[in-house]
């Protein structure tokens, strides 16, 4: 993508300098966004599940609350030199389930990396997955067995607390039965339920489903929010020296 727009730039300024005229800084600048515009055009069809996904998935989209979209492997498409890099922040890899946006560093949700599922990525954000063997997406509810842990838990209120949770969902942990990590491995077809904190940002319970996975790696994924909690705050150390 980088590419195609340095090459795209180039050729536009070298066509200016050919008719002999040289472009001025506000020419150039115009071109410049321009070139911009059209390849936050092109990432965004990059982003977007098939109109394929779409169609088989029109029902299920009709609902409120629900959406599909596509995540990139982050080893793959997150901006560096050595690799293919897309413009957006994060490489497609992240997803905002409250903003709606792959852009990284607005309270993302989940992030595909190394053929894994996370959740909790920034200061003392934390949360957990758990999948649901054999469980249809459209089926998922507080009620099912492995949500009702994750639909009534609580956040921790002070730095301490999260920091000791992040641990224990980061090695994972087992409660009544049910495994709750904070990474899971991908598996296509397969059902799962997230609960992303976000402090100052957001909290929420989301059920998903691993719809396929394209040829270059990116998952194609069908999610449904199942509760929106008020905002996660944290307690400040309000004590100053005497």
């Amino acid at each position: 993508m980088k590419r195609i727009f340095a090459a795209s730039f180039l050729l536009a300024v070298s066509s200016l300098v050919a008719f002999g005229q040289t472009p001025s800084r506000a020419e150039v600048l115009n071109e410049m966004e321009t070139k911009r515009a059209e390849l936050a055009t092109l990432e965004t069809q990059f982003l977007s599940p098939s109109a394929e996904d779409r169609s088989a998935y029109a029902e299920f989209l009709a609902q409120p609350n629900t959406g599909l979209i596509r995540l990139l492997p982050r080893e793959k498409f997150d901006t560096t030199p050595s690799k293919l890099g897309l413009t957006i922040r994060g490489g497609g890899a992240y997803y905002s389930f409250v903003r709606l946006t792959h852009e990284y560093g607005y309270g993302s949700d989940i992030e595909l990396s190394s053929g894994y599922l996370s959740v909790g990525f920034a200061g003392a954000d934390y949360g957990m997955l758990i999948k649901l063997e054999g469980a249809r997406l459209e089926d998922v509810s507080t009620e099912l067995p492995g949500v009702g842990f994750l639909a009534k838990y609580n956040p921790a209120t002070t730095e301490p607390e999260a920091r000791i949770e992040q641990r224990r969902f980061g090695t994972g942990t087992v409660i009544d039965g049910a495994s709750y990590k904070q990474r899971v491995p991908v598996e296509v077809g397969a059902t799962y339920v997230l609960r992303s904190i976000d402090f100052d940002t957001s909290d929420v319970l989301v059920a998903f489903r691993v719809v396929r996975q394209d040829t270059d790696g990116s998952l194609i994924i069908a999610w449904r929010m199942l509760e929106k909690y008020p905002t996660p705050r944290l307690a400040r150390n309000n004590q100053t020296a005497n």
